[in-house]
């Protein structure tokens, strides 16, 4: 028998480069030879016609990089390509962006595409428009709108799975540009991708996506980190990768001599894999020991546990750290056989063992689901493989069953965390369950129904009683005993129960069973608050307001949301003060533009017999106008020593600008009536105020550039509130950055020695 060519793989940190600066119609042959070489037909029109129309709708648009935005749906496509998905996915990748950036609109899709295409598009379209804020301190109103736009999110994905993993490619691609946004940017787009659409890939077990989603979103959110793990990793990388070539080698002598047909590679595991397992250990890099994999791929199951068995007589496993996916497969539906041995220097490595049909699998998903396959007629035929889909069900379960937005979002994050360990059980069929580690028999009645759950008396493992918060271990037997004549769950069962999805079951039993009473308690306690507050209840409870208050928090009924109040999942204060708000800017009495003029004449007319200064705290000595506020606008960012100006504006106070602001000097002739003086207070010297002043550096780019700015700052003790850099093709850096000043005369010395920089151009102030 002919040998296998066995090969080792190392990453050594270069990340694959996304396709810039490329000529648009070479990317295109490259995306139809990927196509080709596993598309049966040859058959590329519709490919081929929707290039032509996405050049033609993109043709004037560029990207922050500065290419033209073509190289991106492209590239997107090329992702897909690789994922060897249908073509109607292809087409989609490409036009995903012509109904949301250009003037083709769905008619036009279906019209020229067919209404596959039309509909997938659509749903991207929709996704992009949806905001997916991961801030851990965002806002009760933040988090509610983050669960209603993932419930939504995953509405779009149930209709057409195929839909996410355009939007997945799509992300991938932009994650691979995103040096070309500003840092606060590149946060929030890498932590969104690492809380979101990494664990997404994950459960679609679309692997091949998720370890360079993962690897991106280190590199953004914890830069040192990453290139610490890369130079680390590349230090030894000629011993390492002989160490690993002599496991391989020695493998496969002694599967070959084993009669098994096999492939063999090794590698070293993906940068954020090895990360997590160093911060959730609290080791070192030289201690994490299965930094090495093995692979083995061979062709049938009974052919995994031969090498298995020849794997285990060669080296001697580590106690516990054999897992069978096979046999137990993930919720994903990823399988191998994974054990860990010690080297025969006594450096432990991992072997992973499994089919080559199992490998395309976790390869690719469930994007294998839509591989092109030939049937007797020739026409492409779709390998139905509903069990990775069983979550996804579960989730529009969830959505219906659940009028609580906040308690679908600790939902669905429980179910989408990467990183929980699981425990493996059996009911007393034999069927395999998968619960959270430190689950309890109460979790499992759960898991299994509702009804079960609700009617629960008691639990045997393995044949014995046991006490209800018994901790499930892997290979348990679990029978749940029921009554009919149980009055229900304790509340008690919060504290025992691990699974968020028991959590929220038992919930929702003592929601329905006392939701009558918590109406009643909720009325009360929004009367009773309203009360205190001296304000009027029944001006609230408008239905548009009431309906509003449904919308944001995801209730179906006014009652739902009384009696959230009443079992304290919503703070009464919390809709009272959304409810006010929308009464307040219906009723909100603004000031007309004569009023306004009248009460700068008659206060002007005082001032005349009797001039009027008003000391703010602000610095600001305001003339001719009493009880108002001042602050200052962010559109020209004032300091003292500047020219300046006041505005009368409606509602709140005056607003204080720069004589050679845009805003004042455009305004229209009627509006100019609101400007008044103001100027600065004699300087206190005691006093440490300090202002937000704005500029815009102009600079040709070099490496170094913005570390000597930030010297200049730095060694005048300046604390620089933000700091925004881009530059373009031609190689010319805009910096804009926002810092705190005591007055003019200090900001011009920062301006003069920034100024004095290499490669500085020019350097302006915003001015509106």
């Amino acid at each position: 028998m002919a040998e296998e060519k066995q090969e080792v793989i190392f990453d050594d940190g270069k990340m694959e480069e996304a396709l810039e600066f490329r000529n648009p119609d070479d990317l295109y042959q490259e995306l139809i030879q990927r196509v080709r070489k596993y598309h049966p037909s040859t058959d590329i029109s519709m490919i081929e016609k929707a290039y032509r129309v996405a050049c033609e709708a993109h043709k004037d648009q560029k990207r922050k990089s500065g290419e033209p935005y073509i190289i991106h749906p492209l590239n997107v496509a090329i992702i897909l390509a690789d994922l060897e998905l249908d073509k109607e996915t292809i087409v989609a990748g490409i036009l995903h962006d012509v109904v949301e950036d250009t003037i083709m609109t769905d008619d036009d899709l279906k019209r020229e595409f067919g209404e596959d295409v039309a509909l997938l598009v659509d749903g991207v379209t929709k996704l992009e428009k949806i905001p997916l804020s991961t801030n851990v301190n965002q806002s009760d109103e933040k988090l509610e709108m983050q669960a209603e736009n993932l419930r939504k999110m995953f509405l779009a994905m149930a209709k057409d799975i195929r839909v996410i993993m355009i939007k997945l490619a799509d992300r991938l691609h932009n994650m691979r540009t995103l040096k070309y946004k500003s840092t606060d940017s590149q946060q929030r787009i890498a932590r969104e991708t690492l809380e979101i659409y990494c664990p997404i890939a994950q459960r679609l077990g679309i692997s091949k996506l998720k370890t360079e989603l993962d690897d991106l979103s280190l590199k953004y959110l914890e830069p040192e980190v990453y290139y610490d793990l890369v130079d680390q990793i590349s230090m030894r990388k000629s011993v390492r990768e002989q160490y690993i070539q002599s496991i391989v080698d020695e493998v496969s002598v002694h599967i070959n001599g084993a009669g098994i047909k096999a492939k063999i590679d090794g590698r070293v595991k993906h940068f954020f894999s090895i990360y997590k397992k160093m911060k959730n250990q609290n080791k070192t890099l030289d201690q994490i020991y299965d930094l090495f994999a093995v692979r083995i791929l061979v062709d049938t199951v009974r052919d995994c546990y031969a090498a298995l068995g020849v794997i285990h007589a060669m080296y001697t496993p580590i106690p516990g750290r054999f897992k069978d996916y096979i046999a137990m497969p993930k919720a994903n539906m990823y399988q191998s056989l994974h054990t860990t041995l010690i080297g025969s220097n006594g450096q432990p490595f991992e072997i992973q063992i499994r089919t080559f049909e199992m490998h395309k699998a976790a390869e690719y998903g469930i994007a294998a689901h839509w591989k092109y396959k030939e049937a007797s007629d020739g026409k492409k035929v779709e390998a139905q493989e509903e069990e990775k889909l069983v979550w996804l069900r579960q989730i529009l379960e969830w959505q219906q069953d659940m009028s609580d937005n906040r308690e679908f979002l600790e939902l669905l994050k429980d179910d989408l965390d990467l990183f929980s360990d699981n425990v493996y059980c059996f009911t007393p069929t034999g069927e395999v369950k998968n619960l959270p580690a430190g689950s309890t028999p109460i979790d499992f009645a759960y898991y299994i129904h509702s009804a079960v759950g609700n009617k629960m008396v008691g639990a045997r493992v393995n044949g014995k009683l046991v006490t209800i918060d018994y901790v499930i271990k892997n290979g348990d037997r679990i029978e749940i005993i029921t009554s009919q004549n149980s009055k229900g769950p304790s509340r008690d069962w919060l504290n025992v129960v691990k699974s968020t999805q028991a959590k929220n079951k038992i919930n929702q039993w003592f929601k329905a069973e006392l939701k009558e009473d918590n109406i009643v308690r909720g009325k009360e306690l929004l009367s009773a608050y309203c009360k205190t507050k001296s304000i009027n209840l029944a001006d609230l409870l408008k239905p548009e307001y009431m309906e509003a208050v449904m919308r944001r928090y995801g209730f179906r009924d006014w009652d739902a949301v009384l009696a959230a109040i009443g079992h304290g999942a919503l703070k009464e204060g919390q809709i009272t003060a959304r409810m006010q708000e929308l009464y307040e800017r219906e009723h909100k009495k603004e000031l007309t533009n004569e009023e306004v003029l009248a009460s700068i004449a008659e206060v002007g007319a005082l001032a005349a017999s009797k001039p009027v200064q008003i000391k703010t705290k602000s610095g600001i000595v305001v003339k001719g106008i009493a009880d108002l506020s001042v602050r200052f606008s962010k559109c020209c960012s004032p300091v003292p020593g500047d020219e300046i100006v006041g505005f009368v504006t409606r509602g709140r106070g005056i607003s204080i600008h720069r004589t050679d602001c845009v805003n004042m000097m455009n305004l229209p002739e009627l509006e100019r009536a609101r400007i008044i003086d103001a100027e600065w207070q004699a300087p206190d010297d005691s006093a440490e105020e300090k202002y937000v002043a704005e500029i815009k550096i102009f600079a040709n780019d070099r490496s170094g550039l913005l570390v000597d700015i930030s010297k200049v700052m730095t060694e005048r003790n300046i604390n620089i509130l933000s700091m925004n850099t881009r530059t373009n093709k031609q190689g010319l850096a805009t910096l804009q950055t926002t810092f705190e000043i005591r007055g003019r005369e200090e900001l011009n010395r920062v301006i003069e020695k920034i100024r004095a920089i290499e490669s500085v151009i020019d350097i302006e102030r915003t001015t509106g």
